[in-house]
C-alpha cells in the first residue's frame, strides 16, 4: 500500500524505450533476422458463436531488435566473466545465461552526447569518450544503469543507414567502457547495434567495449534501444526484464523509464 499512496502522490508516465519488431528490421547480418507470419487468420475457422481466433508463429535471433547481451555471448580464452568456462549442456550455456541477469527497478542515468556537444545527432564511427561521460552533470555509481544516446535512433528503420555499412556507427570507445567499469555500474544500454563505435574498416571483427564491459567486468548491455522518448531527461527510475530463456546468449527485452510526472523533467 505504501507504494500505491506513492503513486498517488507522484504519478509516472511510462515511456517505452525498445524499437518495434518487423519482418525486415534491421538486424545484423550474422544473426537470424525477425520473421513473423500468421498462422491461423480470422475466418479460417469459426465457432458456432460466429467468435474467431487468430495467432501467428515468429522466429527471431537472440540479438534482433531492442535487446540484452548476456555475459555468456562474450568468452575470453574460452572463458567468460569470473573465469567461468564456456561450457554447453543440453544445448545452451551452463553459466552466464539470460536467465541470469539481475531484474531490478534502477536508476538510469541518460547521457545525452548530441546533447553535450551541441548536435542533433553524432557522426557515422564518431567515439563516444570517457571525457564526454565526464561532462555528465549527475554522479554515476554502483548499481546505475547507464544509457549512452547518440541520436542514431533517428535513423530507424533504414537498414542500410542504421546498420551503417558504408559509413559506421558511432558509439563507445574503450576509455568511455573502461570510465563505466571504475563506477561499478549495472548496465550500459545504447541506441545503437553494438553499444560501441564501429568502424567501416574493423566492422564486428573487434569489439573492445563487449570485452571490458561483458568479459572483464561482467556488465550487460542493452542494444537497439530507443532513447529518443527521453530527451531531456537526465535521471530516472529505469526497468529491464528480458526473456527468461534458460543459458541464452541474449534476448529481447522492452525497457521502460518511469517519469516523475510532478517534476518538471516528466512534463514532456
Amino acid at each position: 500500500m505504501r507504494l500505491l499512496d506513492h503513486l498517488a502522490e507522484h504519478p509516472i508516465r511510462i515511456v517505452d524505450l525498445s524499437q518495434p519488431l518487423f519482418n525486415g528490421a534491421p538486424s545484423s547480418p550474422s544473426h537470424p533476422g525477425f520473421r513473423s507470419a500468421l498462422t491461423l487468420r480470422h475466418g479460417d475457422a469459426v465457432r458456432e458463436d460466429g467468435m474467431t481466433g487468430a495467432h501467428e508463429l515468429f522466429t527471431s535471433g537472440g540479438h534482433v531488435g531492442t535487446h540484452v547481451d548476456a555475459l555468456c555471448h562474450v568468452a575470453v580464452d574460452g572463458r567468460i566473466f569470473g573465469g567461468r568456462p564456456a561450457e554447453v549442456v543440453d544445448g545452451h550455456y551452463a553459466a552466464g545465461g539470460i536467465d541470469e541477469f539481475p531484474l531490478a527497478v534502477r536508476r538510469a542515468v541518460l547521457v545525452d552526447v548530441p546533447a553535450l556537444r551541441g548536435v542533433g545527432r553524432l557522426a557515422p564511427a564518431e567515439p563516444v569518450t570517457a571525457d564526454d561521460l565526464d561532462m555528465v552533470g549527475v554522479p554515476i555509481g554502483p548499481g546505475d544503469a547507464v544509457l549512452v544516446r547518440t541520436g542514431w535512433a533517428q535513423l530507424w528503420p533504414d537498414s542500410n543507414a542504421y546498420l551503417g555499412r558504408e559509413t559506421g556507427v558511432p558509439g563507445l570507445d574503450p576509455s568511455g567502457a573502461a570510465w563505466l567499469a571504475d563506477r561499478q555500474v549495472a548496465i550500459v544500454g545504447a541506441d545503437t547495434l553494438a553499444v560501441e563505435k564501429i568502424s567501416v574498416a574493423v566492422g564486428h571483427s573487434r569489439l573492445p567495449v563487449h570485452r571490458i564491459l561483458l568479459a572483464e567486468h561482467g556488465i550487460n548491455l542493452i542494444e537497439v534501444m530507443n532513447l529518443e522518448p527521453v530527451r531531456g531527461q537526465t535521471e530516472f527510475a529505469f526497468v529491464c526484464a528480458p526473456l527468461n530463456i534458460l543459458g541464452a546468449t541474449g534476448a529481447p527485452v522492452r525497457p521502460l523509464a518511469l517519469l516523475d510526472l510532478t517534476s518538471k523533467g516528466g512534463q514532456q
